[in-house]
């Protein structure tokens, strides 16, 4: 079924590249529409669905303290009069996406409108709390094995697979991320200080604490693994340092280096668009931040054992990380999640454990020293998902349509609230070779 996308700004706008069908080989991911999702199932098997699905979602939602409203007024839920709303607008839609894939279906029926909700993270907190006891685990298995959408082999992280995984996220478009991001464009968990709620000074400590963890220093030679925006090669190049930074979007790549040359750095660092496994060369120290949920698992030997090359003896590494709990990881690393179709194709967020057993199998390096920024992240989402919202003018005029202002916004909120409740975290790790 061909999905109309809406009317474009002009041939490669925004609104183009994300409107229109995504295909990957010959499968062709749509946008989600109105009615039920195309080709999402024969009229009685969704109906069946469904029905199994609100059986499960009351069952789930019965002690959770939210209020959850349907059209004739029903309401459910555990939730007092603060408690978060959550307003079913089209039921049979909303159970039935449900129905074939909860893990896709209830952040697509948000998309279009099938629910909604005056405060998502605080809506979403409850669920996030509750995320691996809301569905029974003998169900959870039968899912997985007949229901759920598995990792797509086409979005598997070989260094094409990479490349595309990246563009389809970072490559969006500058100018959008520019509009929620704060100045030095960091696109990773600020760290802020006691009593300051100060965006731009979190980041700006959080990349400072992360060059301390590398023990970057005047005159050393620097790897980068993940530009960015180039926020953390222009702190290191102010220390004095000659920085090497690698990405893999070209568009990261260009604003990247305008923004070296106008803070008077072009001399001191080289964006190269390159892969790590790349990578040549030895260095004082080496910088990742929030790079390897890229990677993926089949690819984290590949990558610490890049790292171990990379780094000059007696230099040491500064790895920060989202991490979730090594137990759910291990569940849930295979499962095709809406983040993964609408946000972060072919990502994976390790766990603690997975780093350090890596580490061991595949380096010569450990952890000596390590910092949580969990509840920090919490923050700097809330201050990008509220700069979103209020500057949404500002991102339609890139091209952007309505059903991506809901799927962003679902896309913020749903992290910050897996960082409140602790079902996700971020660590800042320093990396060296024993002694």
């Amino acid at each position: 079924m061909t999905v109309q996308p809406t009317q474009p700004a002009g041939p490669e706008s925004a609104a183009t590249r994300f409107t229109a069908p995504v295909r990957r080989g010959d499968r062709s991911v749509p946008r989600p529409n109105e009615g039920v999702w195309p080709g999402l199932a024969t009229p009685p098997e969704a109906r069946v669905k469904g029905r199994i699905a609100e059986g499960l979602f009351r069952r789930a939602v019965r002690t959770l303290p939210v209020r959850v409203v349907f059209p004739g007024g029903e309401r459910i839920g555990a939730g007092g009069p603060d408690a978060p709303v959550m307003r079913i607008v089209r039921p049979e839609a909303f159970f039935r996406r449900l129905g074939a894939n909860s893990k896709i279906g209830f952040g697509e029926s948000y998309m279009v409108g099938d629910w909604t909700t005056t405060s998502l993270p605080e809506l979403l907190t409850p669920f996030a709390a509750r995320l691996s006891t809301l569905i029974p685990p003998a169900l959870q298995r039968l899912a997985r094995r007949h229901v759920e959408a598995r990792q797509p082999t086409e979005e598997v992280n070989t260094v094409e697979g990479s490349r595309e995984n990246i563009h389809r996220h970072y490559d969006l478009s500058n100018d959008l991320f520019s509009i929620f991001l704060d100045e030095t464009m960091s696109y990773s968990a600020g760290w802020f200080a006691d009593g300051s709620d100060d965006l731009v000074e979190a980041q700006h400590r959080k990349i400072d604490g992360i060059l301390d963890m590398a023990g970057v220093r005047a005159d050393q030679h620097i790897l980068e693994i993940g530009t960015g925006w180039g926020g953390l090669a222009i702190r290191a190049a102010q220390r004095g340092a000659r920085v090497t930074t690698l990405t893999i979007s070209a568009e990261q790549a260009r604003l990247a280096e305008e923004r070296i040359e106008a803070a008077g750095m072009s001399d001191r660092v080289q964006v190269l668009l390159r892969d790590y496994r790349e990578a040549q060369g030895s260095y004082d120290a080496v910088v990742s931040v929030e790079m390897i949920e890229a990677v993926g698992e089949g690819y984290w030997p590949t990558y610490f054992a890049a790292l171990d090359r990379l780094l000059k003896p007696g230099g040491r590494v500064g790895l920060q990380s989202i991490t979730m709990p090594h137990d759910r990881m291990v569940v849930s690393k295979e499962d095709y999640t809406w983040i993964h179709k609408y946000v972060f194709p072919g990502g994976l967020i390790p766990s603690v454990e997975s780093i350090e057993t890596n580490l061991a199998a595949h380096s010569g390096l450990r952890i000596v020293e390590r910092r949580t920024l969990g509840q920090d992240y919490a923050r700097t989402l809330h201050h990008w998902r509220e700069r979103f919202l209020t500057r949404w003018q500002d991102v339609a005029g890139l091209g952007f349509d309505e059903t991506f202002r809901r799927m962003w916004e679902f896309y913020l909120g749903y992290c910050e609230a897996g960082f409140r409740v602790g079902y996700l975290d971020v660590f800042q790790f320093s990396l060296a070779r024993p002694r």
